[in-house]
């Protein structure tokens, strides 16, 4: 495991929902999570919560999954 990392891109969405989508800069996002190996290669990607989501909510559910990100003993 390399690193671990959120980002937030643009997310059109519907007016009913855009509150939840609601970024820190004004505008709504999706908050994308990403693992990468030492050498920089995608290792895992989890898309689709809402730009309110707090990044460890994100990573939370992320660990949660049955098929989430595994991160190995010892790291």
């Amino acid at each position: 495991m390399g690193a671990i990392d959120g980002i937030h891109v643009p997310a059109n969405v519907s007016i009913e929902i855009q509150g939840k989508f609601w970024g820190q800069k004004e505008k709504t996002t999706q908050n994308i999570l990403t693992a990468i190996t030492f050498d920089l290669k995608f290792i895992y990607i989890l898309a689709g919560w809402e730009g309110s989501a707090h990044d460890l909510r994100v990573l939370g559910d992320t660990l949660s999954r049955p098929t989430g990100l595994k991160i190995p003993e010892g790291i």
